[in-house]
């Protein structure tokens, strides 16, 4: 009996020591670490670090800090961020902290690399099969120097910037009294922050078209009031001295979605739609992609399903619709997808929009999730082709969320009717960080639309207001006759979505450049303001329909004169630092005393809380565009960052 009691205590002890080594081990086999940019030593936020040959990886956090568990001290990381090199380092021990500083692609000299070309196209049965390679020899920032040919097939890039923008006709002044009402949709596309983002980051001011101040301004959330009662957005309006021209007034008109937990929100029917195609090699592109489809998977529940449909010189479905709970099985097939080949995107917009109608979801959330560069050359692919299609195929309630990837070839123009014509939003991802802004911490207002075909109309009253010019949203401009139209459609928002716009008000009896140059009218008598209603300055109206719905409701609010100085609010501060930038940006010809001081001044003062740390970004960006606007280089640029 006394044997048998020791020999149980001896089994109890080793199974206890065998127990805290397998803690233990696990322990020794963390790896820690820091990733720093080389040049500024700021830490890399979204940067991908991953055990090669393996399929863990995980992303760094905001001070560029990770955390990941390696199965013997011999693996290889792999470190990698867009926008910068990648690097493979060979763990030798455990349990110490790494610390990685990426080189900036700016800051090395590039050489000629030899990449392989795949072309995915589609078997009859629905499967992806690899076609023949090709060898394209090196690119740079997504320009590539050869054209190669194989199999008859020709693949190539260009060795010039080919990325396509719309212009902009920046809105004018407008005499209330000839002009009272200003109507415009919507638009939550945040795209063309990004994007100016990207060009200063690679030492250059973005070109003409490329900046919308619209989406500069509601690349940033605002501190609005949540909606109360059935209208799913409450308005807000502010206005105070305009910072370029303090005989001015500028006027911040607000909306705040109805935030709805995740939780709450209804199941989704998604379908990834993902372009394969030649032009999506480079690392910011394809690779991208595939980071940021994963990245939303996670955020998937059990009652979401998806589909994968991909294309490239044609089209077809790589995963059938499957549950979010089986979240491996997504995202081994989004691992599996190679580039190559010509661009048929109309064909896959087609196959998307048929596979979404298969899996409808009555009272769910139908949306199709392009990812692309927009570089679409088979089938249909012009602008107008592209927009006749999308508009034939927006109208079963599904609807469509436009990520654009890349540089180089990127079509910004092209993603901007897709999403405008789609029922749907743009944004513009240009690395992780952003990835994980759009479809993590936006998850909902991204996906999930509370209110469609929004539009905006301000009539202002001539007793109180000479004049006003609409800051941004050229290309949402509306006709006053279609604000009642519920056949004209307008932008969508989604759930938490803020919305802004600021118009620049010239006061009754304030003489200005901008309209007393204009003659007087000829034949009808001279207009006069009335006395009625002297303490107001204009009304908002906003017209909307309910996600499903096809008869719009109209919801409004007065904005009453004051005389008294009011403090303003960091929302209206910030508001206008943007707009300031955005008109510097464009070289606006309504720049008055506008500089980049005043744009610093008033960013510096609403930075707030700023928990993602955006603000403080876009102050740095705010340093650089100074720099380069002043003629300096971008290692000019760079040097300001690295003073910070």
């Amino acid at each position: 009996m006394r044997y048998a009691k020791y020999a149980a205590c001896m089994i109890s002890c080793l199974v206890l020591i065998t127990i805290f080594s397998s803690f233990s081990n696990r322990d020794s086999n963390i790896i820690n670490g820091f990733v720093r940019d080389a040049v500024t030593q700021q830490p890399i936020e979204a940067a991908s670090v991953s055990i090669e040959g393996s399929r863990t990886s995980t992303l760094t956090l905001k001070d560029g800090s990770f955390r990941i568990e390696i199965a013997s001290t011999k693996a290889v990381l792999r470190i990698s961020s867009t926008g910068f090199t990648t690097q493979s380092i060979t763990v030798l021990a455990s349990g110490r902290v790494l610390n990685i500083n990426l080189q900036p692609i700016r800051n090395v000299k590039q050489q000629p690399s030899s990449n392989r070309l795949e072309e995915v196209a589609v078997a009859d049965n629905g499967r992806a099969r690899q076609q023949p390679s090709v060898a394209l020899q090196g690119s740079v920032a997504g320009i590539a120097v050869r054209n190669n040919t194989g199999r008859n097939k020709k693949y190539f890039t260009t060795e010039h910037n080919t990325e396509e923008y719309d212009g902009i006709t920046e809105n004018r002044f407008h005499d209330v009294l000839q002009s009272p009402l200003s109507t415009f949709s919507i638009d939550v596309d945040a795209a063309s922050y990004s994007n100016v983002r990207r060009f200063l980051n690679h030492g250059q001011l973005p070109p003409a078209g490329a900046v919308r101040t619209e989406e500069l301004i509601n690349y940033f959330n605002y501190d609005y009031p949540q909606p109360k009662g059935e209208v799913p957005f409450s308005i807000n309006a502010e206005y105070g001295p305009c910072p370029w021209n303090p005989e001015h007034q500028l006027l911040s008109i607000g909306l705040q979605g109805k935030t709805i937990p995740v939780d709450n929100l209804p199941a989704s029917n998604l379908v990834f739609l993902i372009d394969v195609s030649g032009s999506m090699m480079s690392e910011e592109k394809l690779p991208l992609v595939k980071s940021s489809m994963k990245l939303l998977t996670d955020q998937l529940r059990e009652q979401d399903k998806v589909a994968i449909v991909v294309y490239a010189g044609s089209a077809g479905q790589v995963l059938g619709s499957t549950s979010g709970a089986d979240k491996r099985k997504i995202k081994d097939a989004i691992d599996a997808l190679e580039a190559g080949g010509s661009t048929a995107g109309g064909a896959g917009i087609k196959l998307a929009y048929k596979i979404a109608r298969e899996s409808f979801m009555l009272e769910g959330n139908n949306r199709v999730i392009l990812c692309t560069d927009g570089d679409f050359n088979v089938g249909v692919s012009s602008n107008a082709a592209m927009e006749k299609l999308v508009e034939e195929e927006r109208g079963d309630g599904i609807f469509l969320t436009v990520l654009g990837y890349g540089m180089g070839n990127y079509k910004d123009s092209r993603m901007q009717i897709l999403a405008d014509k789609g029922n749907g939003n743009h944004a513009y991802i240009d690395g992780m960080s952003e990835a994980k802004k759009v479809l993590v911490n936006e998850f909902g207002g991204t996906l999930f639309t509370i209110a469609k075909d929004v539009k905006l109309q301000v009539e202002f009253n001539p007793v109180n207001v000479r004049a006003y010019r609409l800051i941004g949203y050229e290309n949402r401009l509306l006709n006053k006759e279609d604000f009642n139209n519920d056949k004209k459609d307008a932008g969508d928002m989604g759930s938490g979505h803020t919305v802004t716009a600021l118009y620049e008000i010239i006061p009754a009896g304030v003489h200005n450049k901008f309209t007393d140059s204009v003659d007087a009218l000829k034949y009808q008598p001279k207009q006069k303001a009335t006395t009625g209603a002297s303490n107001e300055m204009l009304t908002v109206k906003v017209r909307y329909k309910s996600p499903r719905g096809n008869k719009s409701m109209l919801t409004d609010m007065v904005v009453r004169k004051h005389n008294s100085r009011r403090d303003l609010s960091a929302n209206w501060k910030f508001s206008a630092a943007v707009a300031c930038w955005g008109m510097l940006l464009n070289n606006s010809g309504f720049i008055q005393q506008a500089d980049h001081a005043k744009v610093l001044e008033l960013a510096q003062q609403a930075t707030g809380a700023d928990p993602e740390g955006y603000r403080a970004e876009f102050i740095r960006l705010v340093k650089k565009s100074q720099a380069l606007s002043a003629g300096r280089n971008k290692d000019a640029a760079a040097e300001i960052l690295t003073r910070e």
